[in-house]
């Protein structure tokens, strides 16, 4: 029983998570008035792997993996 609480908060702290890091990113709309005009190839375009944005993208895939695990498994307990 101490073990499924535990889980659950877990589970919960997962959600908040996944919420505010997904707050946290930029919209994908806002590279699009720079994509439309040609000018895509920017200083900031070159280091995109190293962003704040990417880093969250990447915190939001591994935040939301452990959720679909960790949900799977309380559904099995």
């Amino acid at each position: 029983m101490f073990i499924k609480t535990a889980l659950v908060v877990i589970h919960l702290i997962l959600c908040l998570a996944i919420v505010a890091i997904v707050i946290l990113q930029s919209g994908k709309a806002s590279g699009l008035t720079g994509a439309l005009s040609g000018s895509t190839e920017t200083f900031l375009s070159k280091n995109k792997s190293k962003t704040l944005d990417a880093r969250l993208a990447r915190a939001t895939k591994w935040f939301a993996g452990a959720f679909v695990i960790l949900t799977i498994v309380l559904n099995l307990i």
